[in-house]
């Protein structure tokens, strides 16, 4: 029988609760042992707190991050975050910024500017949010200052991606979902199977694959015609979800995914982890200039920082669409390959911010259930 992986939570939940655990410290004198935070993705956690003192005008936090059963380089490192209020303003004034340990973004292509701490854009409102909880429930209506810090995180971060990306001088803080759910392990692999199983015990013979939760949610409203049994997410098992849904008789599998995964599956690559999958930018470009590109887009997309960088490039190209149809289209048949059947493979792109990019074919036709 399959073990069930522990989830953990993201360094985003780690520092929104440090956040609330300082605050209320400065506002209430207490020394709280656990706080409740809010989630990007919907509901609250209960996050133990292992200090909270008062340091000069402001107070300090520390959380332990724990990723559960997830191979995270992050698992047990001290995420902190000193608070300072102000008098003046209102609690929507709410500066969140990094320091030691909190890498800094120096190239383009990822959520944050480059210039700026990374601090991705759903755990800084988290932080915030969590914060604002606590000063409304003091009735503070001041203004505050937040830095985070992980005292370890340059070495951290060492054993991460982030200097290859260009963030330098720590871990990044993220987390969309404020959860995380255990990557990997032959655990993850036997839930697609077991998934694949579920659906086609439905009656079903379509299963739809996704990389992620916003993925999923995305393919859920494109596809309501499918119950909820129909949806997988697949993460980034590519080769894996497709040869069994080949072996339990799927005739048709539909894909969304966004632009890093979807070039990744177009490239052929079984598993699209960036850890141990890396996006041939090269490859990418060469394609770009067969389609159309024009020769400065293709040498940018060949130096691009990451995916989402590439995409950035391309987007003011006329050949765009093209592009990002034949990508799908590659997806799509890299599928098939992995299958190992002629069953109907389809392809939907989305944007981070939910708009449907592309799709191949050209017009995805839902089936009647």
């Amino acid at each position: 029988m399959t073990r069930t992986l522990r989830e953990g939570f993201t360094t985003g939940t780690a520092a929104a609760a440090a956040a609330k655990a300082a605050a209320l410290h400065l506002l209430t004198g207490a020394t709280p042992e656990h706080v409740d935070v809010p989630l990007p993705a919907g509901g609250r956690l209960r996050i133990a707190i292992a200090t909270c003192r008062s340091e000069g005008s402001g107070a300090r936090a520390t959380v332990i991050k724990d990723g559960g059963d997830d191979p995270d380089a992050t698992h047990g490192a001290a995420i902190e975050c000193l608070i300072v209020l102000n008098e003046w303003g209102s609690c929507a004034e709410i500066d969140v910024t990094g320091g030691r340990g909190v890498g800094m973004v120096t190239r383009p292509g990822l959520p944050v500017p480059p210039g700026q701490p990374a601090i991705n854009p759903a755990p800084r409102r988290q932080i915030a949010d969590s914060l604002r909880e606590a000063m409304e429930a003091a009735d503070f209506r001041g203004s505050a200052r937040v830095l985070v810090e992980v005292p370890d995180g340059e070495a951290i971060a060492r054993r991460t991606l982030n200097p290859r990306l260009g963030i330098l001088g720590g871990i990044s803080i993220l987390g969309t979902r404020g959860t995380v759910r255990p990557y990997s392990h032959e655990a993850w692999a036997a839930t697609v199977s077991q998934s694949l199983d579920v659906a086609r015990a439905a009656g079903l013979s379509e299963a739809c694959c996704s990389t992620g939760g916003r993925s999923e949610r995305l393919l859920m409203a494109l596809r309501p015609d499918l119950p909820e049994v129909a949806f997988i997410q697949a993460a980034d098992h590519f080769a894996h979800a497709m040869s069994e849904a080949g072996r339990k008789g799927v005739t048709r599998v539909t894909w969304g995914v966004f632009f890093g995964k979807l070039v990744k599956q177009a490239q052929g690559l079984p598993q699209t982890h960036a850890r141990n999958a890396p996006t041939d930018m090269r490859q990418l470009a060469d394609l770009c200039a067969t389609l159309g590109a024009s020769a400065v887009s293709v040498d940018s997309v060949a130096k691009a920082n990451t995916a989402m960088h590439a995409l950035d490039i391309l987007r003011p190209e006329p050949a765009l669409p093209v592009i990002l149809q034949e990508l799908c289209r590659l997806a799509a048949h890299h599928a098939r390959s992995f299958a190992g059947t002629d069953m109907e493979v389809r392809h939907v792109l989305f944007s981070l911010e939910g708009e449907l990019l592309a799709q191949w074919p050209n017009r995805i036709e839902a089936r009647a259930y």
